[in-house]
């Protein structure tokens, strides 16, 4: 609850125990990982490179390729600072939907930095608590009407002007008009940049686009951050990940960067029937 933000908090499967502890099912996978790595930083060599397929729960509106209780396929890297470890689980993505049938034409990874946001929200003057509430509510574009969004961005105390370059910036979708918007210094758009110069390096750049309005909602997001779409926009994420540099630290350890994702198995099962590729039985 301290660290992974609002969403993940409304949606737990919480309790208290017989001795009075609080006790909640599992909704994701990365803090406790990252509480692995916090025990075993000083046994294992770096970077850590780490798969797991976790049962998790999350208590939130049934739908389409979305249930309380599901499994994911999480993939993450620890240890490293650098750009080529996020683009490496990139490719990994990429090679997992070639290998199960599904192409480029049929899924799009949408990438941007919470950089952006930083930069955004501190010109405006906003930090802290109202940061993190902030990127909630941004977390919902393209989700929920614009009217909608920008109302919610009232309620957080925002005046129509703040509103307006929220959203006229976050709605970018090319790396050149952020430039403009953010200025020639803009760490954001460096660090973009040389990633979609690694993306192009790998041979992947049919599968990714930037887009300034992905901001993923957990609170521990420090760098690049993405999430893959059905190209048609009938399902919600497929799956989406990015950068946490700083969860390490704020779990009370050394710092240790890092940066993984998440994938919910059921969604890909949706999308390879809606594209008409074979299921197997098992899945």
């Amino acid at each position: 609850t301290r660290k992974a933000g609002e969403e993940i908090v409304e949606q737990l499967y919480g309790f208290e125990d017989k001795g009075g502890r609080r006790i909640a099912l599992r909704p994701e996978m990365t803090p406790s990982l990252a509480r692995m790595v916090l025990a075993r930083a000083g046994a294992l060599p770096l970077p850590i490179k780490w798969f797991s397929i976790p049962q998790c729960w999350r208590y939130e509106r049934t739908q389409r390729g979305r249930g309380r209780e599901h499994y994911q396929w999480n993939v993450d890297v620890w240890g490293t600072e650098a750009l080529e470890a996020d683009v490496e689980l990139l490719s990994v993505l990429v090679t997992f939907f070639e290998g199960v049938g599904l192409s480029a034409d049929d899924l799009v990874i949408s990438i941007s930095s919470r950089k952006v946001l930083e930069e955004v929200l501190g010109s405006l003057g906003i930090s802290g608590d109202a940061f993190a509430a902030t990127c909630i509510v941004v977390d919902k574009m393209g989700k929920l009407p614009d009217d909608v969004v920008a109302e919610q961005l009232a309620e957080q105390g925002l005046g129509a002007d703040a509103v307006a370059t929220i959203q006229s910036t976050l709605g970018l979708r090319d790396l050149d008009s952020l430039a403009g918007a953010l200025g020639g210094g803009s760490a954001a758009v460096a660090e973009l940049a040389e990633l979609f110069d690694l993306v192009d390096a790998y041979g992947i750049a049919d599968w990714v686009a930037f887009d300034a309005s992905v901001v993923r909602g957990l609170a521990y997001y420090t760098g690049p951050v993405f999430e893959a779409h059905d190209r048609a926009g009938n399902l919600r994420a497929i799956c989406g990940g990015g950068r946490y540099d700083r969860l390490i630290e704020m779990l009370g350890g050394r710092p240790a960067p890092g940066m993984g994702y998440g994938m919910g198995l059921e969604r890909v099962i949706e999308n390879l029937r809606r594209q008409e590729v074979p299921v197997p039985e098992e899945a």
